[in-house]
């Protein structure tokens, strides 16, 4: 069995102050993804991820504080790649895929549109790119994990006020129809694959107490590919986790 997390850490050096590596060491995962890390591999203790026996592989932002992903693994992956071969996303630091053997596994950090039209714009460009990137990608590797932040609530039970969001970016129809389109591509969304009805979210506003009165968002997935979605046991969001305005996402698959 191996245990995947996907967790948007809003900050690695933040969340390692939040107790992020003393929280690794109290559980037994094998593969943790980590997006918006905010940094480069030689500002972070790295020493400490290892000591837990964590290999760890890094696409980092050109941009300093900004975006970036990173994969730390207990087992070596048998290939590493970084970005898309797409200039404009690639600074960005927004893809890394790991090999392990018969499955691939990409950890992702879509863009965010709240910035405004030009960002909304972007992101919708990447989505796209993005989608028939992966469908080259799975002529010679079908079995694909894709996890990390889509930054995307899919359905009005991933969000806790559809009505007043319905325009938000995150929620907007054509975000929401393409992740449509995605899962209907041969992908299953774990989540909603083990627990088709509970109202459960990943991202909080750090305003008026969101988290508390869990005003939140679904924005975090783990997509499996539906030839692997048998192997599927378990899918939770650890909301018990307080490093990031995000909580990570733990599935347990036989890999």
């Amino acid at each position: 069995m191996t245990r995947i997390v996907t967790y948007n850490v809003n900050g690695i050096r933040s969340a390692i102050r939040k107790g992020l590596v003393e929280w690794l060491d109290e559980n037994d995962f094998d593969i943790v993804c980590i997006q918006e890390t905010k940094a480069h591999r030689g500002s972070i203790p790295v020493l400490l991820f290892e000591s837990l026996g964590y290999k760890h592989f890094w696409h980092s932002a050109q941009r300093k504080g900004y975006s970036g992903v990173a994969t730390f693994s207990k087992k070596e992956p048998s290939k590493i790649y970084k970005g898309l071969g797409i200039e404009k996303y690639d600074v960005e630091g927004r893809v890394l895929r790991t090999d392990f053997g018969e499955w691939t596994l990409l950890n992702c950090y879509f863009p965010n549109g709240r910035s405004g039209d030009v960002r909304q714009a972007f992101k919708m460009t990447f989505l796209d790119d993005f989608y028939y990137w992966v469908d080259n990608l799975r002529e010679e590797h079908p079995n694909l994990i894709v996890v990390g932040d889509y930054n995307i609530a899919h359905q009005k039970i991933d969000i806790s006020d559809p009505v007043r969001n319905k325009n938000s970016s995150g929620f907007r129809p054509e975000e929401r129809a393409w992740l449509t389109k995605w899962f209907d591509n041969g992908f299953v969304d774990a989540f909603r694959f083990k627990q088709p009805d509970k109202v459960s979210y990943t991202w909080w506003r750090t305003t008026q107490f969101a988290r508390k009165v869990d005003k939140g968002w679904r924005l975090d997935y783990q997509s499996v590919s539906d030839n692997f979605q048998d192997r599927i046991q378990k899918v939770e969001h650890l909301q018990d986790a307080f490093h990031s305005d995000h909580c990570p996402v733990l599935m347990k698959i036989d890999c």
